[in-house]
Formats: C-alpha cells, structure tokens, sequence
C-alpha cells in the first residue's frame, strides 16, 4: 500500500527545516514509519470506510479502485504520508486540493439516500476510521502504546482532520469509541466489502518480499476490526487469524518497526528537519 516506488523523496526532504503539520517528536511519526502496520491499518480502515453505506457508494463509483488499485491504494497512502510528514507548505495544498476534489463527488446510494464526500459526518466516519486502523495496528502488531500514547495520536491528528473538513475528528480513543458506538444501527454488510477483500487478496500491492504473506496481513487487517462490525459484516473466523498467525504478523510488524528504510517519508522527513536519520528507530521513548 505504501511502496517506496510510488513516493516522491522531494515532497519530503524539501524545503530544508520546515516543520510538518505533526511534529518529529510525536506519536504519529513513529506509528507512519512502518510499512507492515500502516498496509493492516489501511485494510482495516478501508473494511470500516465500506460498512457505511454512503461512503461505500461514493468509494466503489467514484473511484478507480476496482480498476487500477494499487494505483489507487498508492495515491492513497501518499497522501497520508505527506499529511503527517511533509512540510506544511507540502502539505496544506496536497490537502486542498483533495477537499476540491471531494467537492465534485456526489450521488445517490442504492437505497435511495443522496449524499456528499465532503459531508462532514461522512468526512468524520472516514478520519476516524482512518485513525483506527492506523493507531490499533501498530499498537497490536508493532510495538505497545500506552493509552496516552493512544490518546495522543488521535488529538495529533486532528488539526489535519479539521483541514480535510473532518472538525469535529475525534481527539482520543473514548471519542472514538463513543462515535464507533453511534454507528451501529449504521453499518451494514455488502457484497462490495467481500469483493474488496478479493481484491486485496491478488493484488500487487505490497513491496515483493512480502508478497507471501500479502493474504495473512489481510487477515490481520480483519482481527483489528471490532468483534461487533465483523458480526455485523459478515466477517466470520474464517476471514481472521488463525492462532499461529497472530504471533507471525506480531513479528513482521516488530521487525518492520527496526528496519530504518533510507528513502523513507520518516527518515527523508527527519533529514528535512536536520534530524539524524535513525532519529525514529531509537529505543529510548518508543514505549
């Protein structure tokens, strides 16, 4: 989902010593800096994205995904990247332009309900689950947080939230729940989330080397998922780990966590600010 192909290094080490939207000593830059989790929480965001029916129509109609997506998921994952570690004036017109963007997709779901991508509530549902999967991965599959430290990447990433249109995102893991727990009489199976599985499945997504265990990261992306929307879903046992597997992603993760990448978005970010490269990769305060 995030291969180094697809990144520009420039969007990154350029312009020399100009902060990001999320500082170098926050939570946020060492949860972005694995590759392994960021691709399960990707999953595992996307899983919740299409539990909702208006951003799912919005998602399957009025993007590429079906046809090109790894294209897509690279967009995708870029853009992440340069909202947490690229300079402002990097990222602040990346993010405009995707608000523009959203501006233009409209529709109708197929139960009759119209909606907006830059709906608010429906921009509030995608950062929230965005932050989820990205923040849950890690701490499940990289290294421990501790709830501060949890409470911490979801107030971290709110102002940047706020300039994709989501406001009111939330700050901490109790608002998230609180808004998981208004979504349930929301969320709804659909063929489109089995389909999207089916894609993720085959697809060239991952870097070469971890081709294959492409299928058991998606397995991983399913157990990260709450018990309730799996129920929900549709999301059986048989979609999620296996008890041998959950200590073999545990340790992909883990080793991703310590493999400084050297074009890397953290370690090209850090070098922008005049930080030594290993600078995220340090043990001291990584929890």
């Amino acid at each position: 989902m995030f291969r180094l192909a697809a990144l520009d290094k420039a969007k990154f080490i350029e312009p020399a010593g100009e902060p990001a939207l999320v500082p170098p000593d926050s939570v946020s830059w060492r949860i972005f800096k694995n590759p392994v989790t960021l691709f399960i929480g990707g999953i595992a965001a996307v899983i919740l994205e299409l539990a909702e029916p208006a951003v799912r129509t919005g998602v399957w109609e009025h993007t590429d995904f079906r046809r090109d997506p790894v294209r897509r998921l690279e967009r995708t994952g870029l853009a992440a990247m340069i909202t947490v570690y690229a300079a402002r004036s990097v990222a602040e017109p990346m993010i405009a332009g995707v608000v523009r963007m959203h501006g233009r997709v409209e529709g109708v779901t197929p139960a009759g309900e119209p909606y907006r991508a830059n709906d608010p509530k429906l921009l509030r549902w995608v950062q929230a689950t965005a932050a989820y999967g990205f923040i849950e991965a890690y701490r499940c599959y990289g290294r421990m947080l501790t709830p501060s430290e949890v409470d911490q990447a979801y107030a971290e990433g709110a102002p940047a939230a706020a300039l994709y249109g989501a406001h009111d995102a939330p700050r901490s893991d109790a608002e998230r729940q609180a808004l998981f727990d208004s979504m349930r009489g929301r969320l709804e199976p659909s063929p489109i989330l089995f389909e999207f599985l089916a894609i993720m499945r085959t697809a060239p997504i991952v870097p070469w080397p971890l081709r294959p265990v492409q299928w058991l990261l998606i397995r991983a992306a399913v157990e990260l998922t709450p018990g309730w929307v799996r129920e929900r879903l549709g999301l059986d046992a048989g979609f999620g780990l296996r008890r041998w597997q959950g200590p073999v992603v545990r340790l992909l993760g883990a080793l991703a966590d310590r493999v400084m990448l050297p074009f890397s978005p953290a370690v090209q970010s850090c070098r922008r600010l005049g930080l030594p490269a290993g600078t995220l990769y340090r043990r001291r305060g990584m929890g």
